[in-house]
């Protein structure tokens, strides 16, 4: 299709910057990964916030997993709860559309619409604009950490606002609502579903800036199939406006009940300034972007940069209310002492960077986001996989809590049990029942043709790689606490990764509860015993023993394979899954699994190569366009992949801080550290050839990699 892109850009850059080049909200580009397999919405959230204020297309589908498509040109609502880049929709609560009469209607599941065109469309960090062609109003959105805002500029003095608890697409599903009024202003209630989150509650409280002329409830049939299982509650309400002809709405969610949402929107929204909630945020996000500066490099790269750094600290998100008080695992209501609960942990992805930059950028978040893991193991009986309000959606495999609770122990971050978190992490490793972990302890691996009921879709050989990986991350942080027993069971159930090598394939293989590898094996094929990867993909899935994996190799076999990755091209006529995309060779750069793998020509010698690959992964698979993200976003891995490749190193293992040098984007790149101190990347691109030599601190770097203490010491690392 052709994009009108570059003139929303600069739009966006007019009408959301100050014209200051510090003014770091408006390079953010939220339009970036709407199209093509992003998957992301491009509405409007404070920092981590809880609400994710965002426009709804009205279809369901893939490509409306976030409610939102580029190429599409109708907007149904505007939900407070989106899911940024994921594989599953779910989320779209309480669901605002004004109107004016007489409506656009169609048959479900779009029912009452509106056209607009990206032309009248704009939007950065916390902020969001759009005009609705059908009823000539103007929307915009911005959004505290557990309110959304929205200001209608209506073409009449009155207007109507309809408020649909029934709307849900995708694996979304209402399953109760409620609606009351509370005064002349205000409204409440909640709506309850299932869906990829299971027995969803939110909660809700809205205020209006004008008192409510006429409220008319209504109801909407659920239907299961033919049957109608359930009804929905859907409103409407108008107002007289006078000669402004605005209406501003605040509403508060809440996870615990209507008096947490009351009190929420009392603490983060009392007045129906939406201009000042404007300001407010964006201020929080120019505080959180300006942590890391760039200088040179062109606008589209600058965009590109603040936009991914924006997608890091979309999620995880706030999941307490203002005075601590939230919903847990176990259904039951709980308050927080003195830390923050947060949810929408897509492990899976994120242990991988968007953890391990939170401990540089965002430290004081990791300590709350720890508590938060061991919460939900103390309501739960488990760390968390893939958690989201309140609810465990099982979704992919490992136990990845674990290494983002070692990480943090060993980069010295304070402020939780260390003794709590470490005996969750045993615990959890040690579920027997639960995907085949019991089977991996006894075999030592998960063997493909034996399945449970949590083992349905199989990844046998995927869970032994990474249950190793997680079991090595235990290990470390026992052995640094002192628990020498602890470590050394750990240590040990790191090296079942062997049990998969097949020296006959020189692949990693399936193997039977017999020993026996897979049959017929080729490493091209996308098997259920693989996660969302073929064995090209998992072969490298080590990251805590790159240097064993290398001597069980040898040297040669492992840097022909790595050569191969990028160079052995799936056939033209292959039948790729839908997440195999960006694909370099047999790279997919769109699924998590190939993420670290450009960076281990490092650790043959072959540096030239790691800062071949990761610049044109860089240069080719990110741009400032809608389908400028190559795959979903993941709810910031994508993203955090690009903020530490683009300063010019990269977390090969997650745990421990060893950081493997690249090729910087930019000239330079300062980060300003909790304590005052920076830390700068300056890079002579001129230079930047095969015989770079980084140097730290004037003294030329040993090896291909820096650690977490030489960033967090301040200096300047520089490629000369």
């Amino acid at each position: 299709m052709k994009h009108i892109f570059p003139a929303i850009a600069m739009l966006l850059l007019l009408s959301c910057s100050t014209q200051e080049s510090t003014d770091y909200a408006s390079l953010v580009n939220p339009l970036i990964g709407t199209d093509y397999k992003g998957n992301v919405y491009p509405g409007a959230q404070a920092p981590f916030g809880m609400v994710q204020l965002s426009p709804d297309n009205g279809q369901p589908g893939w490509d409306w997993i976030a409610g939102y498509f580029y190429p599409d040109s109708t907007i149904a609502g505007f939900s407070h709860t989106h899911l940024s880049g994921t594989g599953a929709g779910d989320l779209y609560d309480i669901s605002f559309l004004p109107v004016t009469y007489p409506l656009k209607e169609t048959a479900a599941p779009l029912g009452v619409h509106s056209m607009f065109s990206h032309e009248r469309e704009e939007c950065c960090a916390g902020y969001y604009r759009v005009h609705l062609d059908s009823y000539g109003i103007d929307v915009e959105l911005t959004a505290t950490e557990r309110c959304g805002i929205q200001r209608y500029t209506y073409p009449t003095d009155t207007a109507t606002v309809l408020l649909n608890l029934g709307k849900a697409t995708n694996w979304d599903a209402t399953t109760a609502t409620h609606i009351a009024l509370v005064d002349e202003y205000t409204i409440e209630g909640y709506r309850y579903s299932d869906g990829w989150a299971r027995g969803q509650q939110v909660y809700f409280r809205t205020r209006f800036s004008h008192p409510i002329a006429t409220m008319q409830c209504d109801s909407i049939n659920i239907h299961e199939g033919t049957a109608t299982k359930r009804v929905a509650g859907t409103a409407r309400f108008t107002f007289a406006l006078g000669r402004e002809r605005q209406l501003t709405i605040a509403t508060a969610l809440s996870g615990t009940g209507n008096e947490g949402a009351a009190k929420n929107l009392a603490a983060e929204a009392p007045h129906n300034d939406f201009d000042l909630y404007r300001r407010n945020t964006q201020e929080l996000w120019n505080s959180r972007l300006s942590r890391i500066k760039v200088k040179g490099g062109t606008h589209d790269e600058q965009v590109c940069f603040y936009t991914a750094l924006y997608r890091t600290m979309i999620a995880p998100t706030l999941y307490c209310d203002v005075d601590g008080t939230y919903r847990g695992a176990d259904g039951l209501n709980h308050k927080s002492d003195g830390w923050n609960n947060y949810s929408t942990f897509s492990l899976w992805d994120t242990f991988r960077a968007s953890h391990p930059l939170f401990t540089i950028i965002a430290p004081e978040c990791v300590a709350d986001m720890i508590n938060s893991f061991i919460a939900h193991y103390e309501q739960h009986g488990r760390l968390p996989v893939w958690n989201m309000w309140g609810s465990e959606t099982d979704m992919m495999i490992g136990y990845h809590s674990v290494p983002v609770i070692a990480d943090a122990y060993l980069k010295g971050i304070k402020g939780f049990d260390a003794e709590k978190a470490l005996a969750a992490c045993v615990a959890t490793a040690n579920c027997d029942t639960y995907r085949g972990i019991g089977l991996y302890k006894e075999l030592g691996y998960v063997p493909y043709d034996v399945t449970d009921s949590y083992n349905a879709d199989n990844w046998s050989m995927s869970r032994t790689l990474e249950y190793a990986y997680d079991d090595h991350c235990i290990a470390r942080m026992a052995a640094a606490m002192g628990h020498d027993s602890i470590a050394r069971e750990f240590y040990s159930r790191a090296e079942n990764w062997r049990n998969h090598y097949n020296p006959a394939t020189t692949f990693m293989q399936p193997r039977d509860s017999k020993g026996e590898f897979q049959p017929e094996f080729s490493p091209d094929e996308y098997t259920p015993h693989i996660c969302e990867s073929n064995a090209w993909h998992y072969m490298w899935s080590v990251q805590h023993d790159i240097d064993g994996l290398i001597a069980h190799m040898g040297k040669e076999i492992f840097a022909q394979k790595l050569d191969s990755m990028f160079t052995y091209s799936p056939a033209g006529n292959a039948d790729l899954p839908i997440f195999s995309t960006g694909m370099i060779g047999q790279y997919a750069h769109g699924n998590e699994p190939s993420h670290h793998v450009a960076y281990l020509f490092n650790r043959i010698g072959q540096p030239e190569k790691t800062r071949q690959y990761v610049t044109q992964i860089m240069r080719e698979l990110y741009r400032n366009t809608p389908d400028g993200i190559c795959g979903n976003e993941d709810c910031g891995q994508m993203s955090a992949w690009y903020v530490f490749s683009a300063m010019g190193f990269y977390p090969t293992d997650p745990c421990g801080g060893v950081y493997e040098l690249g090729a910087p984007l930019f000239p330079e790149v300062t980060i300003d550290l909790p304590d005052g101190k920076t830390f700068t990347i300056l890079c002579n691109f001129e230079l930047l050839k095969n015989d770079t030599v980084p140097h730290l601190n004037g003294k030329r770097v040993k090896g291909t990699a820096i650690t977490h203490r030489d960033i967090i010491g301040g200096g300047v690392l520089e490629f000369r």
